[in-house]
Formats: structure tokens, C-alpha cells, sequence
């Protein structure tokens, strides 16, 4: 018995190329995009670079050498943060933390609950009450600021933790992600079949609506505990106290100080490095995370 040979018929869009005669589309490279997406990584990645090596640079290093030269005083610049003030600058690391940390999930659960609500309830004034969160997402957080300064220096919690914390707690961009992903997520159906299992509505959310809606509330977390964290204007006004400072106004105080004392100035960039460790390992995980909860849901769908 002969052998065939069995050949492929071209595609469509390859005759089409061929008979124009132009390469394949799988061939061609875009370069404006292309270019567009490397000027885009380099804008980006540049600042990074520059915190890396200026990190690993003495003082004297850092106005004499050239700037994408790495020094060799990285090692120092961490014993001299540590021991600036008796380890201050970790006090403000944990602040940090505490504010971002505890924030996002207060922030997290308010969300889940009003997000879940708006999706799933039908009530009078519903789309007024979610216009008006929208337009809390637009409002600049300056607007805010100082209304938010008076209302908590009438109650006498200003210069405390809980100056910074409570007005984390309601973020309207959370809430406008967790109802956009509760419609999503939670069918009705579902919901019904819960109500007529004789399920509370309570019982309906934490065991069936809310695991459907973890990766999203996921990404809110992720998005408020960075906020937070990278939030300068809220406890510069709030707070007076040092040994309550974020790690964000810590180091502004040490840059001001470097304007006498130069030798600071590698200490805020050191500190401006190791500050960044914590959202980059915290972005790992939860993508990680993430990625397996999506994984998870379209095996179960």
C-alpha cells in the first residue's frame, strides 16, 4: 500500500497574507506597542533600580560616584537604621503594618457585606446610595482630609491610632468592587434555593455567598492594605506623636532632617528600600492566593 502524504490546508488569514505577500500574522511584531510597553516597564523600573543601588551606597558615595554605580555601604546604612533613635524606624514598620494590616480587613468585611447587599437586595433609594458611593470614589482624598480632622478632633481621638484607622475603614472603591463581583459571582438562584432551605440570610452570606466572592474581596484587600500603607497626607494631619508615625511620614521626617544632616539621606533611602519588601512579598502571596481561588471556582462552576 502507497503511503499519502497528508498535507495542511493553510489558514484563511495565511492564503490572505500569501496572496498579498506578507508574512504570517504569528510572524509579525508590532513595534509601536511593543516599543510603547518598554518605555512604559523602563518609566517604571528605573526608580527601583535607582533605591537598589543608591541603597548600597555610603554617604560619601552618594554624591561622588556615578548614580548606576553600586557602593559598598549597604551593610552600614542597615546597622545605622537600626540604630537611628533606638530602632525607631522599625516602630514605624509596625505602625505601618497595624494600619495597613488591620485597615484593609475592617475595610475588606465592610465592603463584602455592602457590596453583598447592593447586588442582592432590592430596596428603595439602592442606586441613589450606590451613585453617591461612586461618587466617593471620585472625590479626591484632600477633599476629605480636613472634615475628617474635625469630626474626630470633636470626639477627642485625634494623635491616636483610631485617627488613622476609622476613616480606612469605609472605602467606596472596595465597595463598588465587591458588588460589581457579588453580581457576578453569586447567582440568584443559589441564594434562593439557601431561603428555601430555611437558611438566614446571615447564614446564606458567610457560608454561601462569601466563598464564592473570596477572590474578589482578595483584590480589595490588596488594593486598601497598599493604599493604606502608601497613605502620607491622612497621618500627617491626624498625628503628632512620632512614636505613632507610618513608615510613609517617618521617613518624610528623616528627609526633612537631611537637609541639615546629609548623612540621613542614605538612611531614608535604605528605609524607603526595605519599605517596599513588605507590599512586594504581601502582592506574591496574595496573587498566589488569588490565582488558586479563580482555579478553584471554574473547577467547581
Amino acid at each position: 500500500m502507497s503511503s499519502l502524504a497528508v498535507h495542511k490546508a493553510p489558514s484563511a488569514a495565511g492564503s490572505a497574507d500569501a496572496a498579498r505577500g506578507r508574512p504570517p500574522l504569528r510572524r509579525r511584531i508590532a513595534p509601536v506597542p511593543t516599543l510603547t510597553l518598554l518605555l512604559g516597564a523602563l518609566y517604571c523600573l528605573l526608580p527601583v533600580a535607582w533605591v537598589v543601588i543608591a541603597s548600597t551606597k555610603s554617604g560619601r558615595e552618594l554624591f561622588t560616584t556615578f548614580t548606576f554605580l553600586p557602593g559598598t555601604g549597604f551593610t552600614d546604612n542597615v546597622k545605622d537604621l537600626n540604630a537611628y533613635r533606638d530602632g525607631v524606624y522599625w516602630r514605624w514598620m509596625g505602625n505601618s503594618a497595624l494600619y495597613a494590616g488591620l485597615g484593609a480587613l475592617l475595610s475588606t468585611c465592610v465592603s463584602a457585606v455592602s457590596g453583598y447587599a447592593l447586588a442582592t437586595y432590592r430596596f428603595r433609594g439602592r442606586e441613589t446610595m450606590f451613585n453617591i458611593l461612586l461618587a466617593g470614589v471620585l472625590m479626591p482624598p484632600i477633599i476629605l482630609a480636613v472634615p475628617q480632622y474635625l469630626l474626630l478632633a470633636k470626639a477627642g481621638l485625634t494623635d491616636s491610632y483610631l485617627s488613622v484607622l476609622l476613616p480606612q475603614i469605609l472605602s467606596p472603591y472596595g465597595v463598588y468592587l465587591a458588588r460589581i463581583y457579588a453580581a457576578a459571582a453569586v447567582p440568584g438562584d443559589v441564594v434562593e434555593a439557601g431561603r428555601m432551605d430555611g437558611a438566614s440570610e446571615w447564614r446564606i452570606f458567610t457560608r454561601i455567598a462569601l466563598p464564592m466572592m473570596i477572590p474578589g474581596l482578595v483584590t480589595v484587600f490588596l488594593f486598601q492594605f497598599v493604599a493604606v500603607w502608601n497613605n502620607f497626607l491622612l497621618p500627617y494631619i491626624m498625628l503628632s506623636d512620632d512614636e505613632k508615625f507610618p513608615i510613609t511620614l517617618g521617613l518624610f521626617t528623616l528627609l526633612e532632617q537631611g537637609a541639615n544632616t546629609p548623612a540621613l539621606y542614605t538612611l531614608v533611602i535604605t528605609g524607603a528600600l526595605l519599605a517596599v519588601i513588605p507590599l512586594v512579598a504581601l502582592f506574591l502571596v496574595v496573587q498566589r492566593f488569588w490565582s488558586l481561588d479563580l482555579l478553584s471556582g471554574a473547577v467547581k462552576s
